[in-house]
């Protein structure tokens, strides 16, 4: 059986989708970064599978998925937002992390479709008074935005997974693993989908092992594993993906809206 090649995301709310599979060295090998370097090891071949910020499908849509497996929000997701002192009908400049391909390109969406803004976008490191020293917004997303702590300073912090809900009534898709075909075998399907199961079943010691040292947040990182997030592909969450590929496509920020396509399980 071969081993395949893992990128894996590195913050807190993919860590149940790899829960185990360090024990399994007779079908994976690991690496962990952020969500954009995830796929651009999957892009420039060096890995096998990785957990690809959703819109990179439309970009390489020969990749196939591995079937009922995400990172998805229902509501508030809590990990990706901009923070602002301005109404979001208000904001004309925004500073964007662009660790996140997905979360840039939801933004842009809500930006046209449900705050009525054109604003510009300047891509900086996530540092978010720098952030916001140059520009009226600043989008944070994975662990830094979980844990920021808007309230002592001020600031708004606009769930971008609210306010897609709000405007769709539908789930929204992050990320999922995606390959080149006949990259994964189904014994690497069943063995992710058992990772997800003993993962979900595991949020105390996921919590305990990459959250932070703060009781408080750590607290924080718990219920967001509960509360926040789901690792399920569902129905409803595929209908949100097509909804987010859609709008992406009427906006040009892909050129296609490619079906998705899944690995045999």
């Amino acid at each position: 059986m071969s081993v395949v090649r893992v990128g894996c995301v590195e913050y807190l709310n993919a860590r149940p989708l790899v829960h185990g599979l360090d024990g399994r060295p007779d079908l994976f090998s690991l690496r962990f970064d952020v969500p954009a370097r995830c796929a651009s090891w999957l892009h420039e071949r060096e890995v096998d599978l990785a957990l690809i910020p959703t819109i990179e499908y439309q970009r390489r849509p020969d990749y196939r998925i591995v079937p009922d497996l995400a990172v998805a929000s229902n509501g508030p997701v809590a990990s990706v937002a901009i923070f602002t002192k301005r109404p979001a009908t208000a904001i004309r400049s925004i500073a964007i992390d662009s660790s996140s391909r997905t979360a840039v390109a939801l933004l842009r969406i809500l930006c046209a479709q449900w705050f009525d803004i054109e604003p510009t976008f300047v891509t900086m490191r996530p540092d978010l008074p720098a952030m916001l020293k140059r520009c009226d917004a600043a989008l944070l997303i994975g662990d830094v935005a979980l844990f920021t702590e808007h309230e002592t300073t001020d600031l708004d912090k606009i769930d971008l997974g609210e306010e897609w809900t709000a405007m769709t009534n539908l789930p929204f898709v992050w990320a999922f693993w995606a390959g080149r075909p006949g990259a994964v075998e189904p014994v690497h399907v069943a063995a992710l989908r058992a990772a997800r199961v003993s993962g979900e079943a595991a949020f105390d010691e996921i919590a305990a092992a990459h959250g932070p040292e703060d009781e408080d947040e750590a607290v924080l990182a718990r219920a967001y594993l509960e509360a926040n997030v789901q690792f399920a592909l569902t129905p409803e969450c595929l209908a949100g993906l097509k909804r987010f590929f859609g709008a992406a496509l009427d906006l040009n920020i892909v050129q296609q809206a490619t079906s998705v396509r899944f690995y045999e399980s």
